[in-house]
């Protein structure tokens, strides 16, 4: 079950088109939806979580934490709605747009794909964007 939750005023108004391409994604990654939750909230709110368990004194957009068991995906995912917005900005993508890759950036996280060298994330951004050209909705 994928749960949203709010920790600022943003609202996503696709949740149910949302859970169900999450659900899809993983499903085309041959892993099964476990309890997923993501939790939107302003840069202040995900720094205070990026200082406290990774021990970093940095803004980022997400932060993600894996329960998985095996295929089966569980875990939380912190979403600064400011950073992707200013990413938004810089990028001169869509909000949605820039929201959704994030969203998915971290579901791909969990099915095993990296970014920290320049390969891994070549493959993560093709995997991304494969991601949000099967969206059925925006």
């Amino acid at each position: 079950m994928i749960d949203f939750s709010y920790q600022t005023t943003f609202i996503l108004a696709t949740e149910l088109d949302v859970s169900k391409w999450i659900g899809d994604t993983l499903a085309a990654e041959g892993f099964v939806e476990g309890d997923i939750s993501f939790v939107f909230c302003d840069d202040e709110f995900l720094l205070s979580i990026n200082k406290e368990f990774l021990s970093h004194d940095t803004f980022t957009d997400i932060i993600s934490f894996d329960y998985s068991l095996d295929k089966e995906v569980h875990g939380e995912i912190y979403i600064s709605v400011e950073r992707v917005r200013e990413n938004a900005e810089s990028f001169k993508s869509a909000f949605i747009d820039e929201l959704h890759r994030v969203i998915i950036h971290g579901i791909l996280h969990y099915c095993g794909y990296k970014d920290k060298t320049e390969a891994a994330s070549t493959e993560m951004r093709r995997k991304e964007d494969e991601a949000l050209s099967r969206r059925s909705f925006v």
